[in-house]
């Protein structure tokens, strides 16, 4: 069935959580152009996908975004044998992905059977042609499974992750992430996701002096760092794999490349501090402003032996923040959420630009793998 370009399937106002069927509908950005020639017909330019409606998606009905909250896509069975692997059709499709990409925030790819091991889910990322990210500053430990493919956040199932941009307290952060489930959770384990800017205009409407205060002095990142990984901290890198060396001359310079301050300690650690660094920036791409920082991610979960979430971020002019105004962010950012249970075979795409995420605590299994992007 032909649809009109101009037809609208999602009307609903902003922030109205729409309840939504499960059947797959094609996505109102998808128009099937086929055409004929003699008795053939070409495939047009997003044939191959179909969009899928579930019931934990949101819609926002406004000037700046109006798709359904992340965008699901699934294999169109019409045209399957045509192209099978996802990959391909990543391929030869990038320009309108990277459309929806920009108007939604998030894709989530789901039903594509092809995608079943960390060396597909590296050919998917490679079909995308992003550059490569270096993990150079980031907190979280992770294993380099194939190519560009990682381990997400390896800290114990009992923990959760609270929300953040990806690499928000250091200079250097991926543009795009990229989340695979090769191993469906026991319970639990989801990923949530929410919009920045809606976090960023909910705060500004709450607590304008407060967002004014991080627009001025932007934040400070203090964390300590043992010599070696941690596994059972969320934020246990080690010096040595934050750095991607041994040797403390050139883990000063890559710290110095990024704006960081490093100070030794007796025991073979170190204490970076990082800032001050802006906690608001400005989406150039979709014309707004976003709550770009990881303020409750470390205020609320950077702690571990070494390190004191209350004093891991501060004002970008030394003073604390309020403890009440931090927690309500995080209520804010967990009622604007969405989280989607994983199931296997699962590629989840996140504009980081566009979207914070989190991790919930899980009973195992569960592995979820993970490539960031420049």
């Amino acid at each position: 069935m032909l649809l009109n370009t101009s037809q609208k399937l999602y009307k609903t106002a902003r922030h109205q959580q729409e309840t939504a069927a499960s059947a797959p509908t094609l996505v109102s950005l998808i128009t099937l152009k086929l055409r004929s020639t003699g008795n053939k017909k070409t495939i047009g330019m997003a044939d191959h996908f179909i969009e899928i409606k579930i019931p934990q998606q949101r819609n926002y009905n406004n000037i700046n975004n109006s798709s359904p909250f992340p965008s699901v896509l699934s294999p169109n069975p019409a045209t399957t044998a045509t192209v099978s692997r996802l990959a391909e059709k990543v391929r030869t499709q990038k320009p309108f992905l990277d459309s929806l990409l920009l108007k939604a925030g998030s894709v989530l790819f789901r039903g594509f059977d092809d995608v079943k091991t960390a060396k597909e889910f590296n050919d998917v990322v490679e079909a995308f042609g992003f550059e490569e990210l270096p993990y150079v500053g980031g907190a979280a430990p992770r294993t380099n499974i194939v190519g560009r493919v990682f381990t997400a956040n390896e800290s114990p199932p009992d923990q959760k992750i609270p929300f953040h941009h990806e690499m928000a307290q250091v200079p250097e952060f991926p543009s795009k992430l990229f989340f695979f489930c090769e191993v469906e959770p026991g319970s639990g384990g989801e990923t949530p996701i929410v919009l920045s800017h809606i976090v960023y205009e909910r705060m500004k409407h709450k607590y304008p002096d407060f967002v004014e205060q991080l627009e001025q002095h932007g934040l400070i990142y203090t964390r300590v760092l043992g010599e070696k990984d941690d596994p059972s901290s969320p934020i246990g890198r080690g010096w040595k794999s934050t750095f991607l060396t041994e040797d403390k001359s050139i883990a000063e310079e890559r710290a110095a490349r990024l704006g960081m301050k490093l100070e030794w300690m007796e025991d073979g650690g170190i204490k970076t501090i990082m800032g001050p660094i802006p906690a608001i920036k400005y989406d150039e791409s979709r014309q707004r402003k976003i709550w770009f920082n990881s303020m409750v991610a470390a205020y609320t979960g950077w702690k571990d032996d070494r390190n004191d979430p209350v004093k891991a971020v501060t004002f970008g002019n030394g003073k604390p923040l309020p403890a009440d105004i931090v927690h309500d962010c995080l209520n804010i950012l967990e009622e604007e959420s969405v989280a989607i249970p994983w199931q296997k075979g699962d590629v989840l795409l996140i504009d980081n630009w566009a979207v914070l995420h989190a991790r919930r605590s899980f009973n195992p299994p569960r592995r979820i793998l993970a490539s960031l992007c420049k």
